[in-house]
């Protein structure tokens, strides 16, 4: 690790407690050699209005995405990226962002797609340092160009595909969205969302929604109660997450994985927007 872990109580409990940093220990660490902070927000336009000082902006869709083919970026794009960013190897990345952190854990889950050592989630993301009124910034900075090294992109066993999924009902499968969503309901059906030709989830799926992990001011519960949330399932299973977009099943992975320890957890990115468009699939609808 480069930098000294958070020693909060909370992150005591989790069963990764070195991917986890308070605002309070941020804030004494800004500007530190080796440390590396990242917003990634939903609203990519949040970065232009106040962010973190010395925070760069990954833009999840901009710059994680394939501009041609529906995937990632391989090595030698992130290692740009990252190069561009003033990003090295042995930096440790601490990411935050909008919506609970929604799209930071997506972002943390792609860095770990790619192995960096040391990538950590500010506890409760931008709502936790914009409420306790820290310092922001409307600089952006420039850091010096690194060599980022190219690493090939490892999506096994952290990422699952709509192909593995049609051969074989994982162990455990979770909808991380709302009820309505995986209901399969008219108003979850116009609610604005990823526009889908069908509706409901996937079958052999159980609800759990994302937020059963969160408090309401995004900051994540105690490994106890959030033990409780996840209590039918087992550990040591295989266990797949999915949800709209990727973004708040991304938070959920990130939970199950360095929250509670599960041993076989991976993010089904595709998720609905990709599952409720393709030909011939089944879905199934209503509660269970």
């Amino acid at each position: 690790m480069g930098i000294e872990l958070d020693d909060h109580s909370q992150f005591a409990n989790y069963a990764h407690p070195e991917r986890f940093v308070s605002a309070a220990w941020l804030s004494a660490r800004l500007g530190m050699p080796g440390l590396r902070v990242v917003e990634s927000d939903e609203d990519a336009f949040l970065y232009d209005i106040g962010h973190i000082p010395g925070a760069v902006r990954i833009d999840w869709h901009n710059d994680l995405n394939d501009p041609v083919q529906r995937d990632f970026i391989d090595g030698e794009a992130f290692a740009e990226l990252m190069s561009a960013r003033g990003i090295s190897r042995d930096d440790t990345v601490v990411i935050y962002g909008d919506r609970s952190n929604w799209w930071a854990a997506y972002t943390a889950w792609v860095f770990e797609l790619f192995g960096h050592p040391d990538v950590r989630i500010l506890d409760g993301g931008r709502d936790a340092w914009m409420g306790e009124e820290r310092d922001t910034s409307f600089a952006v900075p420039e850091y010096p160009r690194t060599e980022y090294p190219v690493v090939e992109r490892q999506d096994a066993p952290l990422r699952t595909f709509a192909s593995e999924l049609l051969q074989e009902t994982p162990a455990q499968l979770i909808d991380a969205r709302s009820p309505e969503h995986y209901a399969g309901t008219e108003a979850a059906a116009q609610d604005g969302g990823v526009d889908t030709l069908r509706h409901g989830h996937i079958p052999g799926a159980v609800n759990v929604p994302w937020g059963n992990s969160v408090f309401p001011n995004a900051r994540l519960k105690g490994r106890d109660d959030i033990a409780h949330v996840y209590k039918d399932f087992d550990p040591a299973a295989p266990t797949v997450v999915y949800c709209q977009l990727g973004e708040s099943a991304a938070h959920t992975w990130f939970v199950l994985k360095h929250v509670l320890g599960f041993e076989q957890v991976s993010l089904y990115d595709g998720s609905w927007a990709e599952w409720g468009n393709m030909v011939r699939v089944p879905v199934e609808r209503g509660e269970r």
